[in-house]
């Protein structure tokens, strides 16, 4: 799955190159001027519109995980950034 961020002129640009190539896709807004293009598989699209359903800054740290392991971003990454928005950093815990 792929996320695609643009101004909100690009928008009709962007999905019809998407229906040209019968990719499927969602859109949702993304502050004033911009929109947010996910697309890729049917299946990742689906979870998308069941639990993206306001603003990604807005996303609860277990939300903003599964999003990024979605969008493939480094697992490793993503679980540190998990732990800090949550508030719990490990760096200096033994586990038990």
């Amino acid at each position: 799955m792929i996320l695609f961020t643009c101004n909100r002129r690009l928008e009709a640009f962007a999905t019809q190159r998407l229906c040209s190539q019968c990719i499927d896709y969602v859109v949702q807004p993304a502050g004033k001027e911009n929109v947010n293009v996910y697309f890729g598989r049917k299946e990742c699209l689906d979870a998308i519109r069941l639990f993206v359903n306001r603003p990604l800054n807005e996303l609860s740290p277990e939300e903003d995980f599964i999003l990024g392991a979605m969008l493939g971003y480094d697992i490793c990454a993503q679980c540190e950034r998990y732990c800090e928005r949550k508030g719990k950093c490990g760096k200096c815990q033994r586990s038990q």
